[in-house]
């Protein structure tokens, strides 16, 4: 038997280490939701093992509080875990695999939704003329903290094209009436649809959405609202709680829904005010926390983090 060359062995183990590296990045994400019964847990984890999958993190929580209907008219607590597993060493299929976790959910009543991340996620950022939380979602996203492709820019307004010029992202304008509002948003789905777009970012969008943009993309539309709900919902939050003395401003990041300003909150945080601030000085607060409040929910959305539930969401790995 002939020796092997230095070379040979070293391009061998370069091979290796590739096809690890391959193997490794096939990581995908459960969520799952249905009533809390013994043996979920431990179902899943068998599952998996059976498989050859592994799990790199798991995450449960049961609201006693948010009871779901069962047999007999019976009511029991609500259950919800996240699962983020290896399968690069499977050695069956994602066919098998998902009949699995099928047959698994059909046993305890559950729903479920996998994503196996062999692709990004899609993004459309809507705009109209402030600029403050596209900036930090277009600079956080060059900086590679936003899983996902940035497919396109939708504005009302020429205003921002500039800002879309310099990361090179297509920027579209549809000029949004009371009497082209329908038809416009009919082209926007559209195009956001022939593009592949998988989640919509309302960065100080300042358009009311209709029910039918809502429901083409549900629980896929990811809105900043600029105060602290649900208080100061509608317009002019900072004004009101100008006016009304708060010692408090906030930032919310919620999916928009066919009511306005009250869809499942996924981020918030707050800002102290003293009697010394002025309007301005509120609104300076705020800019900042729409920005992180922002990122904070889109990037929970992308990591498949989010299960919304009861106009409210759990948010895993927080």
């Amino acid at each position: 038997m002939s020796k092997r060359s230095a070379e040979d062995i070293s391009a061998a183990t370069t091979a290796d280490d590739g096809q690890e590296e391959v193997a490794a990045s096939k990581v995908a994400t459960i969520l799952i939701e249905g009533p809390d019964k013994k043996g979920i847990v431990a179902a899943f984890a068998q599952l998996l093992y059976g498989h050859g999958c592994n799990i790199i993190d798991a995450e449960q929580h049961t609201d006693v509080d948010a009871k779901v209907r069962y047999v007999y008219f019976s009511f029991i607590k609500r259950f919800f875990q996240r699962i983020v597993f290896d399968y690069g060493s499977m050695h069956t299929d994602r066919i098998s695999l998902s009949n699995g976790i099928n047959e698994v959910c059909a046993r305890f009543d559950m729903t479920q939704n996998i994503d196996w991340a062999d692709k990004k996620k899609k993004v459309c950022i809507f705009v109209s003329k402030f600029d403050h939380v596209l900036w930090e979602i277009l600079l956080r996203h060059k900086a590679g903290e936003l899983p996902c492709d940035i497919a396109l820019i939708i504005s009302n307004h020429e205003d921002l094209r500039h800002v879309a010029d310099q990361f090179g992202i297509r920027f579209e304008v549809f000029k949004i009436t009371k009497d082209t509002k329908r038809e416009q948003e009919d082209a926007e789905i559209a195009l956001m649809k022939s593009l592949g777009v998988d989640l919509v970012i309302l960065a100080r969008y300042m358009q009311i959405i209709t029910d039918d943009f809502c429901n083409a993309y549900k629980h896929s539309v990811i809105n900043i609202h600029h105060s602290f709900l649900p208080a100061f919902i509608g317009a002019r939050p900072y004004h009101r709680a100008h006016a009304r003395g708060v010692k408090l401003v906030g930032a919310t990041a919620h999916y928009a829904t066919e009511t306005l300003d009250e869809g499942p909150i996924i981020e918030q945080d707050v800002a102290r005010i003293t009697h010394r601030n002025s309007v301005d000085d509120l609104l300076a607060k705020g800019r900042v926390l729409e920005r992180e409040v922002l990122f904070r929910a889109v990037k929970a959305h992308l990591e498949d983090r989010l299960i919304v539930y009861d106009n409210k969401c759990v948010v895993f790995g927080t």
